[in-house]
């Protein structure tokens, strides 16, 4: 449970396709409980082993559309012909809950949610090398040749926006990787503002005050 003034921290969490960032999201989540994840709104069709409403939300072209021009998204894409989108209500909902929360979207998505929300904490992850990243996606199983190819072009673009992060992890080795990730969140946890929200009784009374929160 929060407590008064506290507020949760926002982590947006990019990649290139095949990066790893989705198992790397998964592993933080059940390594830490105080973390939450969006589940995002898309229009791709759903895969097999996928739920609604557990992996995404999926919705029509046209359903996602109408969410667009009523404003429902802190962010939204067309990613490789499908929509994505992050729902605004809900992760606000959840920050003012004092629940920390991870996005895990595109580059062109986080640059929407920097710009909403400017006190967010971006990542970027990357693969050791191209040829890492070219053999995991093959390797995935899941994508037609030209499909690979386009990813892989894709994934130089990504790259170039990797300066535009606070931070960058490489997933070399996937257990490093995650360590990285949950210091990143661990440090934001223990920065002044949020532990005075966290601990303000404390410190009132080692500094000889009444205890009672102003």
């Amino acid at each position: 449970m929060s407590q008064a003034g506290e507020t949760g921290t926002l982590f947006v969490v990019s990649a290139p396709s095949g990066a790893g960032k989705t198992s790397l999201v998964a592993e933080m989540l059940h390594a830490d409980q105080k973390l939450g994840v969006s589940v995002s709104h898309t229009t791709r069709p759903m895969r097999e082993g996928e739920k609604d409403g557990i992996n995404y939300h999926f919705v029509s072209r046209d359903e996602f559309e109408a969410m667009i021009a009523r404003g429902d998204f802190l962010e939204h894409a067309d990613v490789f012909g499908n929509y994505y989108g992050t729902s605004q209500v809900w992760v606000r909902e959840m920050l003012a809950r004092g629940r920390d929360v991870i996005l895990e979207i595109d580059w062109q998505g986080a640059a929407q949610v920097r710009r909403l929300v400017p006190e967010c904490v971006s990542v970027f992850i990357v693969p050791p090398s191209a040829e890492v990243l070219r053999d995991r996606l093959v390797g995935r199983g899941t994508d037609a040749p030209e499909v690979v190819v386009r990813r892989l072009t894709e994934a130089r673009e990504e790259c170039r926006h990797a300066a535009e992060f606070d931070y960058l992890v490489v997933n070399d080795d996937f257990h490093d990787a995650l360590g990285d990730l949950l210091a990143i969140v661990r440090s934001q946890r223990l920065q002044i503002v949020a532990q005075q929200a966290r601990h303000r009784h404390l410190l009132s009374t080692l500094s000889g005050g009444t205890g009672s929160a102003a």
